[in-house]
């Protein structure tokens, strides 16, 4: 009787984890990032496959990548963020969409968007890396309002950000 429980246990974990981890979408596919810098220059790099999360709660994003950042908060500090493939749970998740405006083969800038699920202020640190530049460079970001969206544009071109220290504010 105690095997076929054990068993039945076994199996029933096995099953839950199968259904509740297909949405997890931990690493990007290697890609060959390229982005255009003026109407003779582009910028071309090969991006291996990686973690989205590169650290506990640090996300680095390049241009073309539309992510959902699935949360867990406690006590009002956001304690696990895990990327997924599908926004199965909008109230907990956060979506972010980095992009580049091109016109004639010419960058004419790059945005983030970022919406905020939630009925506080959601506020973040961010780190950019460009073109031209060996170095990350701390840039200003504006706090979401609860349950809006925020955009950040940007005249550099940008190769990747990281966005890290996620917290609320009142």
């Amino acid at each position: 009787m105690n095997k076929s429980k054990n068993l039945i246990l076994l199996l029933f974990l096995f099953v839950f984890n199968f259904f509740f981890a297909q949405n997890d979408n931990e690493y990007r596919e290697a890609f060959t990032l390229k982005l255009p810098v003026d109407s003779v220059q582009f910028f071309q790099q090969e991006v291996a496959k990686s973690k989205y999360l590169v650290k506990e709660n640090t996300l680095q994003i390049y241009p073309g990548e539309h992510l959902f950042i699935e949360t867990e908060v406690e006590n009002n500090v956001i304690k696990l963020m895990n990327v997924v493939k599908e926004n199965k749970n909008p109230s907990k998740t956060i979506e972010i969409k980095f992009s580049q405006e091109v016109s004639n083969r010419e960058s004419k800038g790059m945005t983030l968007l970022v919406i905020n699920p939630f009925n506080k202020k959601l506020n973040y640190d961010a780190l950019m890396y460009i073109v031209g530049r060996n170095e990350w460079i701390k840039t200003s970001i504006i706090p979401i309002r609860p349950k809006l969206q925020a955009y950040e544009l940007w005249k550099d071109t940008i190769i990747s950000l990281v966005l890290h220290n996620w917290r609320f504010e009142d």
